[in-house]
C-alpha cells in the first residue's frame, strides 16, 4: 500500500528536477555573418525607405552588409531549436534568446553561424525596479522670471522668452531667410512623449502632418503619448518643433519629426542602450536626417552593469557603437554630453563619447559655462562636447500649456540639432560631417576649443556662409542642373544653365554608391545647354543620383528608373 503512495510524490521530485533542468536563461549570441539571406544590397528598397537610400546617394555612401536585417534564415533556424528571439541588432549582428541551457549547448552553440555566446540574464532579470530615476530625471523646471529675456520678433516667428536661446546661436537670422527645417527630418530618441498629441505647443506639426510616426522599442506597440510616461522627450521636441507664439518657437519649426521611444524613466539598465541601437537602425531605415538623442549612460541600478570612465573612449558601449553607426549612414547624431559635471563622474556619458557624435553641453542664459554640464575628455583624449547652446533656463513646453525654464544639457542639444536641420535645408549637398565641422568652425572658441564647452557657442548664420562659400559650393552657383524625363527608362536630358563656358564632370551613382556612369570634360557655354545620357537601359530599376561638377560646385539630382 504505502509503495503506492510513494509513486506520486516519486513523480512530482522527478517533475520538479526535469523543470528545474530546463529553466530558461538569456543568452546574447553574436552572429559571423548575413549569409542565405532573402535580403541582398542590390535591392536595398526591400529594407529601406527611398528617402533613406536618397541620403546615402547625396553622400556616396554605399550600402553594405550592415544594412541588411539579420539572416531570416538563421533565425528560423535558432527559433526550430525551441529558443525564443526577445531582440535582434542588425548592425551589431546580435540576436537575444530566451531558452534553457541544455538546448543553448547541445543545438544553437554548435550551429557555425553563431561566433560568439554570452549569459545575458543581467539584461532582464537584475533590474532594481524603481529605485533610482533616468540620468536626466534630476534636470529641473522653473518658473519664467525676469531671468528670461524677451526678445524683439524679426519678423520671421514671435518667439518670446525662447528668443534668447534662438539668438544666441543665431538660427533667427537662417529662419529670417525661409530656413525653417523644411525637408529635414528629424529622429528623437527619448523616454516619452506625454501628450504631445494634445498640447497646444504642438499644434501646428500635428495639424501639418510633420510628426511622421511613432514607436516604442521599449514596450511594443505601447503609446508614446501616454500620460503615464515622462515627459521628457515632450519637453526635448518642444525646443525644436514647439511653436506658441509669444511663449516658445523651436530652432526647427518646419521640420518632420518620427518621435521613438528607447528609454524607460523608471529604472536604469544596460539594456535601454541596446533599445536605443533598434530606435537608430530604425530611424534610418526611415529617412531621418537627423537624431536628437538626449540620453547618456554611464551607471545602472546594477552596479555589475556599470561602465567605467575607460569605456568612454569611442568604442566600447553598446549605445556609442550603434550611434557611430547612425553617423556611417549619413545621419547627423546629436547628443546631450550630460548633466555629470558637478558630480562625482563629471565627465560625458555614453553616447557622447563616440568619435561621429556631434555632442552638446549647456551654457546659461548669458553664454556662461553651466556648471552641470559634462565635460571632456574623452578616455582616449579627445575633446568633448563639440559645442555648447542654451541649457539653463531655457524654454520648454510644459504641461498642462505654456511654457517653464528648464535645465538640463537635455534641452541645449536639441536646440543645435533643430539648428542643423535649418542649415542641413539650406545646404542639401553636404554631408552630415561637413555640417558638424561647419558649425565647429562657426563657433565662439573656435581657435582654442576646451573640454567645458568645446568650440564653443555656434553662429549658424556663420556656418552657411562657410559652407555656401566653400569649395564644394559657392555662393555664386556657376550653373544650375534640370534633369528628366523622371522616371527614365533609356535616356536622361541633362539640361545645364551657366553664366560663362565651364568644363563639367556628370556622373551617375546607384543606391549602393557606386558610379554607373561617368563623362569628363564636358564643355558647356553660357547659357542654356543640353548634355543627353543614353543608353542606360542596361541600368537596373531603382533610385539614382545624377551630379554635375564644374570643379567648385556640385548640384545632385534624384532620378528613378
Amino acid at each position: 500500500m504505502s509503495r503506492f503512495l510513494l509513486l506520486p510524490v516519486l513523480l512530482s521530485l522527478l517533475a520538479l528536477s526535469v523543470s528545474a533542468q530546463k529553466a530558461k536563461s538569456y543568452y546574447m549570441l553574436k552572429l559571423n555573418d548575413k549569409s542565405n539571406s532573402s535580403y541582398s544590397i542590390s535591392d536595398p528598397s526591400a529594407f529601406l525607405s527611398a528617402k533613406s537610400i536618397e541620403r546615402r546617394l547625396v553622400q556616396r555612401i554605399p550600402v553594405n552588409e550592415t544594412d541588411l536585417p539579420v539572416s531570416p534564415a538563421y533565425l528560423e533556424q535558432i527559433k526550430a531549436a525551441g529558443a525564443e528571439v526577445v531582440y535582434t541588432s542588425k548592425w551589431l549582428n546580435t540576436v537575444i534568446i530566451h531558452t534553457d541551457e541544455a538546448t543553448l549547448k547541445s543545438v544553437i552553440a554548435a550551429k557555425p553561424f553563431i561566433l560568439d555566446v554570452k549569459e545575458a540574464d543581467h539584461l532582464f532579470r537584475n533590474r532594481i525596479q524603481h529605485t533610482r530615476k533616468a540620468h536626466f530625471e534630476n534636470e529641473r523646471l522653473e518658473r519664467i522670471s525676469n531671468r528670461h529675456k524677451e526678445y524683439k520678433s524679426t519678423g520671421a516667428f514671435n518667439y518670446g522668452p525662447s528668443g534668447n536661446q534662438a539668438q544666441m546661436i543665431s538660427i533667427d537670422q537662417l529662419h529670417s531667410q525661409g530656413f525653417t527645417g523644411k525637408g529635414i527630418t528629424i529622429g528623437v530618441i527619448d523616454a516619452g512623449f506625454n501628450s504631445v498629441n494634445t498640447l497646444a505647443a504642438f499644434d501646428s506639426i500635428r495639424a501639418n502632418g510633420q510628426i511622421l510616426g511613432t514607436r516604442d522599442f521599449v514596450q511594443p506597440g505601447n503609446n508614446v503619448y501616454a500620460t503615464n510616461i515622462s515627459t521628457h522627450g515632450m519637453m526635448v521636441l518642444s525646443t525644436m518643433g514647439g511653436n506658441l507664439p509669444g511663449q516658445i518657437v523651436g530652432t526647427a519649426p518646419h521640420s518632420a519629426y518620427w518621435l521613438l521611444r528607447s528609454e524607460d524613466a523608471t529604472a536604469e539598465y544596460l539594456m535601454e542602450e541596446y533599445y536605443w541601437v533598434n530606435a537608430a537602425e530604425f530611424a534610418d531605415s526611415v529617412g531621418v536626417d537627423v537624431i536628437n538623442s538626449s540620453l547618456g549612460y554611464n551607471t545602472f541600478d546594477n552596479p555589475a552593469e556599470n561602465h567605467t570612465y575607460a569605456d568612454m573612449d569611442g568604442n566600447t558601449t553598446p549605445v556609442t557603437i550603434g550611434a557611430d553607426m547612425a553617423a556611417a549612414k549619413g545621419i547627423l547624431v546629436v547628443n546631450s554630453a550630460g548633466n555629470s559635471g558637478s558630480g562625482q563622474w563629471q565627465f560625458i556619458t555614453a553616447p557622447a563619447d563616440g568619435d561621429s557624435v556631434f555632442t552638446i553641453g549647456a551654457v546659461d542664459a548669458n553664454g556662461l559655462y553651466a556648471s552641470f554640464s559634462s565635460r571632456g575628455p574623452t578616455s582616449d583624449g579627445r575633446t568633448k562636447p563639440d559645442v555648447t547652446a542654451q541649457g539653463q533656463s531655457t524654454i520648454v513646453a510644459t504641461i498642462p500649456s505654456g511654457v517653464a525654464g528648464g535645465s538640463g544639457t537635455s534641452f541645449s542639444s536639441p536646440i543645435i540639432a533643430g539648428a542643423a536641420a535649418c542649415l542641413w535645408q539650406a545646404n542639401p549637398t553636404m554631408s552630415n560631417m561637413d555640417l558638424m565641422h561647419a558649425i565647429k568652425m562657426s563657433a565662439s572658441q573656435a581657435s582654442n576649443p576646451d573640454n567645458q564647452k568645446g568650440w564653443g557657442i555656434p553662429n549658424f548664420s556663420l556656418a552657411n556662409n562657410l559652407l555656401t562659400n566653400s569649395l564644394i559650393q559657392i555662393k555664386h552657383q556657376s550653373h544650375s542642373v534640370k534633369t528628366f524625363p523622371n522616371p527614365f527608362s533609356s535616356y536622361v536630358n541633362v539640361e545645364i544653365t551657366t553664366d560663362r563656358s565651364i568644363v563639367v564632370d556628370i556622373r551617375i551613382i546607384n543606391s549602393k554608391g557606386t558610379e554607373v556612369v561617368a563623362m569628363n570634360g564636358i564643355e558647356v557655354s553660357k547659357g542654356k545647354n543640353l548634355v543627353v545620357l543614353q543608353n542606360l537601359e542596361r541600368l537596373t530599376n531603382g533610385i539614382y543620383m545624377i551630379t554635375v561638377s564644374d570643379g567648385y560646385f556640385v548640384s545632385a539630382s534624384k532620378v528613378i528608373k
